[in-house]
């Protein structure tokens, strides 16, 4: 009994998975066959790799995990506030931090391109 949990979740992620890669490749078949330029596939998208852009974010919100904890080490040595909530606290906010750092740089290597 405890088994067709997880099997169900996955059957059920399959199945979101199928159906939105088939209706869009299907949507895409159609606009091409009524001629539209293929160029509407890849417009919005980032013209990096987005192998690089995930190294970016993935390297800044591990700076940002770093930063936490020596800011959690440091504030826990300095206070007499609870430990584990301080590291968790920092680690979380210098994470969020980082991503958000991430996102801007991001963006920016958009603008700079176009």
């Amino acid at each position: 009994m405890g088994i067709l949990i997880p099997i169900s979740l996955f059957v059920a992620i399959f199945g979101i998975v199928y159906v939105f890669l088939s209706t869009r490749n299907k949507e895409r078949l159609a606009l091409i066959e009524k001629g539209a330029d293929a160029g509407i596939f890849t417009r919005g998208r980032s013209s990096y790799g987005i192998g690089k852009l995930i190294i970016l974010n993935l390297s800044l919100l591990l700076i940002g995990v770093g930063l936490g904890v020596f800011i959690g080490l440091f504030i826990s040595a300095n206070t007499n506030l609870d430990e584990h909530a301080i590291y968790s606290a920092a680690v979380f906010t210098m994470a969020g931090l980082g991503l958000l750092v991430g996102f801007f740089m991001t963006k920016n290597l958009d603008k700079a391109k176009e």
